[in-house]
């Protein structure tokens, strides 16, 4: 199997070809021809280089048009590449103040996520190829970008975001920043004379940067310890991986799949879907104020190749559960502020909706009140929910969510927990 860290290269090195730079001059031939394809060595320089500068960019503000926002800024590495605050939304724009619609996800544990597709089939070795598991894969909540090159397109140029007015003001920004050179030195002299390719050229480093398996995906937890016999959990942890994995209680791993891979990588956490599980409605979110505004995830607002598809409305990508613990907001806008919580959702969602919806003018409760009731069938019926109704035994009672927290506490990278020993 190919280790984990020229896996990353190889994958670094692919993307290298996806913008067609030209090679720096120094690996042409004197006879101007190129060189062809990069040998083993060449692309090991390569993605060294470009994780570097895609390192110095995600700290560096000034690629913001406030001069005070960067990458790291709402991913910070100290929370799993996630965000620090236990906001629902993040601000920002030219001048900070204006609010993002969508809570942050964290960055690690992306690599492994496939491109988008609306039909998404388990392979020949895994399972039965003639089940269509639907929407699956990309990155962001709505899996509109499928490439971390892509990803980091998006922040940069959103109006909430870092803001820039369009590519050339990122190339002017890079063209003023420390690492000029070694841009240049990696993308071409006159990079900066062709602002479109200096945007793209940045995308590339950044993605290669968040392809950095030290920083992005070291699989250091407790839980890869004791898969790998290195550790052991506590009755009640190995209670509570039962209770995740158990298709009639949690049923969390039929999407958070936590059993490795036929191939011995270690489990991703998530199954990379788009589901609707209609998490109530955030008032904290300044978009919520207009009672018109709905989040519908896949079929937009941010995402607009699928309006109209109204089988698709509610749907929110799967997040990975690895570092899970460290959140202070939870789903896709943040609504709740505790794993409790947000485990005790799914258990009593349909249950004890009284629990988690507010009350309509008319005293009853409203349930799925930020999903539109004409999109309800779409929402996920599988266990925990499983067609239960008000009243019902839900399928997990507390001690029982306590023991699935405590597990997934287990699932918190080592240097996440060392920073917090500190």
């Amino acid at each position: 199997m190919m280790t984990r860290r020229w896996k990353s290269l190889v994958i670094a090195s692919a993307a290298i070809s996806t913008f067609g730079f030209a090679a720096p001059a120094n690996t042409a031939g004197s006879d101007g021809v190129h060189p062809g394809p990069l040998s083993r060595a060449q692309a090991f320089a390569r993605a060294e280089a470009l994780t570097a500068l895609g390192r110095k960019m995600f700290f560096d503000p000034a690629l913001s048009a406030s001069g005070k926002q960067a990458c790291s800024s709402c991913h910070d590495p100290r929370h799993a590449f996630g965000p620090a605050s236990a906001t629902p939304v993040e601000m920002g724009g030219p001048n900070l103040d204006q609010s993002g619609v969508r809570a942050v996800p964290s960055l690690r544990y992306l690599e492994a996520a496939p491109a988008f597709t609306e039909h998404s089939h388990d392979s020949e070795d895994e399972g039965d190829e003639s089940v269509d598991n639907g929407p699956t894969g990309g990155l962001t909540w709505d899996g509109r970008a499928d490439h971390g090159g892509d990803q980091a397109k998006i922040p940069l140029l959103s109006p909430f975001e870092m803001a820039n007015k369009d590519e050339a003001a990122v190339s002017a920004a890079l063209r003023k920043s420390a690492y000029a050179d070694e841009f240049k030195a990696t993308f071409g002299n006159d990079v900066f004379d062709r602002p479109g390719d200096a945007f793209d050229a940045a995308a590339e480093a950044l993605g290669t940067f968040e392809q950095s398996a030290v920083d992005f995906y070291p699989y250091s937890s407790r839980y890869d310890a004791f898969l790998a016999g290195k550790a052991t959990l506590s009755a009640r942890e190995l209670h509570g991986r039962a209770l995740f994995e158990d298709e009639a209680k949690g049923n969390c791993a039929s999407c958070h799949l936590s059993e490795p891979a036929n191939d011995g990588e270690p489990p991703q956490f998530t199954d990379f879907g788009l589901i609707a599980i209609a998490v109530p409605r955030n008032p904290a979110i300044p978009a919520n104020a207009d009672p018109a505004y709905v989040d519908l995830g896949l079929c937009g607002p941010l995402r607009t190749d699928f309006r109209g598809r109204t089988d698709y409305c509610g749907l929110f990508k799967t997040p990975s559960l690895r570092n899970v613990a460290l959140r202070k907001s939870f789903f896709h806008n943040g609504y709740f502020h505790t794993l409790r919580e947000a485990v005790a959702f799914y258990a009593s969602r349909d249950t004890d909706p009284g629990r988690w919806y507010p009350k309509n003018a008319y005293g009853t409760v409203d349930k799925y009140d930020d999903l539109p009731k004409a999109y309800w069938s779409n929402l996920n019926q599988d266990p925990p929910f499983d067609g239960k109704k008000p009243g019902d035994k839900p399928a997990l009672n507390d001690a029982e969510i306590d023991d699935i927290v405590a597990f997934l506490q287990t699932l918190t990278d080592a240097d996440q927990v060392a920073k917090r020993s500190q």
